[in-house]
């Protein structure tokens, strides 16, 4: 009896001492490899300088710059300047840019600066890409301000460091926010290289390292030039293989589908600030500005003097970041290595059912109990969310991205605790710690074998987790003496990665999707099963209920803490959708809202919701409105030029100061063409119809003051509506908008909307 009231001490002190070092492992792995300190503007020539690159950067993302605004053809024309003054040759490239979407074509006028540096025996080009226009709300110094800045410096430095192998393009597009509509402009008009390499530069955030989150396929020796070149290489594959299968686009998309190949970067923390007012240059991390700047810089000069054929491999790896270390392998070995979990999980039950450590059967239950803690801890995180939501309906707006997400994270985390404690503490006393410890270890050895299958990119997220707990419970049954030690190196593994996964997660999808990294938090916990054995006590029923108990009590009380931490101010603003809507043919003017909630500025100006008196085709779901007064503002004008059966030939203008116009058919639309004057046309196949408004719907970003004419083929013809938007908002002088709020990142927000409702078989120039 002794021997054992000694023993316990003991292991509860190697219990604890273990949980520190696994402790001390997240915290590094969690925190290490940031982005680097900004570089002064006294760097040598030949490097990149965030202090330099800043110096372009005030220069235009002071303000928003959307497709046809006079800020974007004033960065346009700063950028041309500079490439010239640089030796590049510079052309501009003025041409109609177009996407299609359910029921939906979109079109506009972009003006792509395209510079091109000859290379001395070119092998292929080298294409560096960013887009020079912004969100309407917001000056976008991150998005994507930050890498047009960082091309200028990077093209400075290459001409500083003498000629390359290579061709250098540097492309900087038009209209990416409005559906990339200038790189689809591009590669409709310039034949792709028959050898080239793209490296494209996003944010989708204000700090951050850069992170490499999409590859074009056979991506070995590109990724493989990227963990050598790359300072602080960043990124894992398996953000490619989610991103391939999510609808997102950037620039990157057209031109990885016309035949580039290449990879994509952005930085993706603090979040809330993405599309708003709050991405400037006051909230931009020139930390991250220096890591993507010379990230672009020494893959520009690697592949500037790589023979870029040779770059060619035909398969694709699997990559990820410890801490000061890129680790790449052949995506080949994620069957192997799931095979490999497998044996080794097998290994583990068998080695403890020789010292009657577990039974099969008792094992095979807690296996398959184990998928409980998983499904519970996906619907509690989810269940966090939504209390937050609604709680405080302005997170809504802000899709989860809050401003101060960390008490909420832990939140998360803690939830996620309670559904595996209220799993394991019953259980353990009737199957045994080790089943339940071996058993759960089925799941992430099952998903990985899933994903290898599925998405072998991602593999490694469970494979390497569940071979290294494999492992390590292997070594601790087998060699007692150094079980801590086995346990410990055993456990490293998915505390290596499962973390630092889960923090990516919520940095770039946010706290709505919270059920995602709650399911990596959930699946390191099935790992860490041995430790908490060795620092619980005794499973008594007192433990059973108030260990559980406190973890979702930290839950709870994370949550109120984050509620009174988060709270929205002049740097850390809510947001709110407001537009103003006239209608041409009856003179009836309101302020409309799609806020849910809307806060008590906006709610003043819409207290009903009641959309009968819109325009037809205006109103989209459930709205708020309210009365507004008459302000002159420039109206759409649409006049036929001639119809063949469903084919309408449409002449399109919206009016002096207007920036684009959008048509709104009560019937689908199948095809649209847009042309203008001196910038050509362009087509879009149209499929399905829109959601929550007339079922077709042709949209002009970049309108000139001239028009376009707009062929599209609507079956049956009918009414359609036109609407001139204009950036603004008129008749708030008694009621500016106060400090603390600013514009939602919905597309009709802040602007001056003038409608006319035309039948498309009679007069058009007479509304109805």
């Amino acid at each position: 009896m002794t021997d054992k009231l000694i023993d316990l001490p003991r292991r509860a002190l190697a219990g604890a001492l273990l949980a520190l070092a696994v402790g001390a492992v997240i915290t590094v792995a969690m925190t290490a490899g940031g982005p680097p300190p900004p570089r002064p503007a006294s760097t040598p020539a030949e490097q990149f300088s965030a202090d330099r690159a800043m110096q372009h950067l005030v220069r235009f993302a002071t303000e928003p710059r959307p497709l046809g605004s006079p800020a974007a053809a004033r960065t346009r024309d700063y950028a041309v300047e500079r490439l010239r003054a640089e030796g590049f040759d510079v052309r501009v490239q003025r041409a109609v840019g177009a996407r299609s979407a359910p029921g939906l074509a979109t079109f506009g006028r972009v003006d792509n600066v395209v510079a091109t540096l000859p290379g001395t025996a070119s092998t292929g080009t080298v294409l560096l890409a960013a887009h020079y226009d912004s969100a309407a709300m917001g000056p976008g110094a991150s998005d994507d301000g930050a890498a047009v800045a960082a091309a200028l410096e990077t093209a400075r430095a290459l001409r500083a460091s003498g000629p390359l192998r290579n061709d250098v393009v540097v492309l900087l597009t038009d209209g990416e926010e409005d559906g990339v509509l200038g790189a689809e402009a591009y590669v409709r008009r310039h034949p792709t290289p028959r050898h080239s390499v793209l490296l494209n530069f996003e944010a989708r955030g204000t700090g951050g390292p850069s992170l490499m989150f999409e590859t074009s396929r056979d991506n070995a020796g590109l990724v493989r030039a990227f963990a050598d070149a790359a300072p602080r290489p960043h990124g894992d594959s398996s953000m490619v293989e989610i991103y391939r299968a999510l609808p997102n686009n950037t620039d990157f998309t057209p031109l990885s589908k016309a035949g580039y190949r290449g990879m994509n970067f952005a930085y993706i923390q603090h979040g809330s600030h993405y599309h708003t007012a709050t991405d400037s240059i006051a909230n931009l991390d020139r930390g991250s500005l220096q890591h993507h700047g010379a990230t672009m810089l020494g893959l520009a000069r690697t592949f500037g003097k790589a023979d870029i054929p040779k770059l060619d491999t035909g398969n694709d790896v699997t990559y990820f970041r410890l801490p000061g270390l890129m680790v790449v392998y052949p995506g080949a070995l994620a069957g192997v290595l799931a095979g490999a979990s497998v044996l080794a999980l097998a290994g583990l039950v068998a080695a403890a059912r020789s010292r009657r450590l577990l039974s099969l059967p008792r094992t095979a239950l807690a296996a398959f109990s184990a998928i409980v803690p998983l499904i519970v801890a996906i619907v509690l995180a989810e269940v966090v969310w939504l209390v937050l939501a609604g709680v405080r309906p302005a997170y809504d707006q802000m899709g989860g991205l809050v401003h101060r997400p960390v008490p909420y994270r832990c939140a998360v985390a803690a939830i996620t605790g309670f559904a595996l404690l209220l799993w394991y503490l019953p259980l353990r006393r009737r199957l045994g710690p080790a089943a339940l410890a071996v058993g759960a270890l089925a799941w992430p050895t099952g998903l990985g074998v899933l994903l290898a299958v599925v998405a072998p990119g991602a593999a490694f997220l469970c494979t390497l987790p569940a071979l290294g707990a494999a492992l390590g419970g292997l070594g601790a049954v087998l060699l007692p003496r150094g079980r801590g030690i086995a346990l410990g190196a055993g456990v490293a593994v998915p505390a290596l990665l499962l973390p630092v996964w889960a923090q990516a997660v919520f940095d770039g999808m946010g706290l709505a999707l919270a059920g995602v990294p709650a399911l990596a938090i959930a699946l390191l916990g099935l790992t860490l099963l041995p430790i908490v054995e060795l620092v619980l006590p005794a499973p008594r029923l007192r433990t059973t209920l108030v260990v559980p108990a406190a973890a979702l009590a930290t839950s709870a009380a994370l949550i109120v803490a984050g509620l009174a931490f988060d709270t929205f101010d002049r740097t850390h603003p809510r947001r709110t959708h407001l537009a103003y809507v006239r209608d041409a043919d009856t003179q009836a003017a309101h302020w409309v809202s799609g806020d849910s909630a809307p806060p008590s500025w906006t709610r003043k100006l819409v207290p009903v919701r009641d959309t009968g008196e819109l325009p037809p085709g205006y109103a989209r779901g459930p709205l708020w409105t309210g009365p507004a007064p008459l302000v002159t503002a420039a109206a759409p004008d649409v006049t036929v030029l001639g119809h063949a059966g469903d084919t309408y030939k449409l002449h399109v203008a919206a009016g002096k100061g207007a920036r684009s116009v959008t048509l709104r058919f009560e019937r689908p639309i199948t095809e649209a063409t847009a042309a203008v004057p001196r910038a050509g046309s362009a087509k879009a196949t149209v499929r399905g119809t829109r959601r929550r408004t007339w079922p077709g719907e042709v949209r002009f970003r970049g309108l000139p003051r001239t028009g376009a004419v707009i062929t599209v083929r609507v079956p049956g013809g009918g009414r359609v509506t036109a609407i001139a938007e204009t950036p603004g908002l008129p008749g708030l002088h008694g009621t500016p908008r106060p400090d603390g709020i600013i514009p939602s990142t919905r597309e009709d927000g802040d602007l001056t909307a003038i409608t006319r409702t035309y039948r498309l078989d009679t007069s058009p120039r007479r509304g109805t």
